[in-house]
């Protein structure tokens, strides 16, 4: 079983999902389509979905956020840079953890919510929920010059007449992407805050007693 893959229900193109559902828009995700990457970027970005770190990651952005292309690139940033990052309605979205299974990303989405007693808008964090200090620490800028639409040559970008660009789907933009940054940020903080209270209640922290200044009674 492998998470974050899928395909669209419309072509069968296959996407690996970045964003289940986005702060604020619920009922749509962000994926990337796999079949027109450039070769080195392809590799690099199916070894991370099935990784260690990829597998455990319950949203696949978080560590595309970590992580570098062949390039030494930011992989989430190229990605975005490129207009590889891309949203499509849930329900448009079929997942396929193996050859024999399927689900709908829509109902999965729902599927998780009901297991953690939350609403699927609250499966993605508000961007106002989010901490003051992600708010304040912006991502690197990237450079303005760099394409937002996904280019058309050398074959290895997308198409834009063609069925998976004409299919309704959305380049992200960077006030979207900014709030998955705050959307990870938040998520990673409260499960830090859990890991130091587990970490706590079965070891204490000892305080340190300052040592005394030499010469005092």
């Amino acid at each position: 079983m492998i998470k974050h893959v899928g395909r669209l229900k419309s072509n069968k193109r296959k996407v690996i999902v970045a964003f289940k559902t986005l702060p604020g828009d619920p009922n749509n995700c962000v994926c990337i389509a796999t079949e027109n990457l450039k070769a080195e970027d392809h590799d690099s970005l199916i070894k991370l979905v099935e990784s260690n770190s990829g597998q455990s990651a319950d949203e696949f952005a978080d560590v595309m956020a970590r992580a570098t292309l062949s390039d030494g690139t930011n992989m989430l940033g190229a990605f975005h840079a490129s207009g590889r990052l891309q949203k499509f309605a849930t329900s448009s979205i079929e997942m396929t953890p193996d050859t024999h299974t399927s689900i709908s990303l829509d109902e999965l989405n729902k599927l998780i919510a009901d297991q953690r007693g939350v609403s699927i808008e609250d499966l993605a964090v508000s961007e106002s929920a989010a901490l003051g200090d992600a708010k304040s620490s912006k991502p690197p800028a990237r450079n303005k010059t760099a394409p937002t639409e996904p280019a058309t040559s050398a074959g290895n970008t997308l198409d834009p007449v063609s069925p998976l660009a004409a299919s309704g789907n959305e380049v992200l933009t960077d006030e979207q992407l900014a709030a998955g940054y705050r959307s990870q940020a938040d998520r990673l903080f409260k499960e830090a805050k859990l890991l130091r209270e587990q970490a706590e209640a079965l070891v204490p922290t000892k305080k340190k007693v300052p040592k005394k200044e030499s010469g005092e009674a």
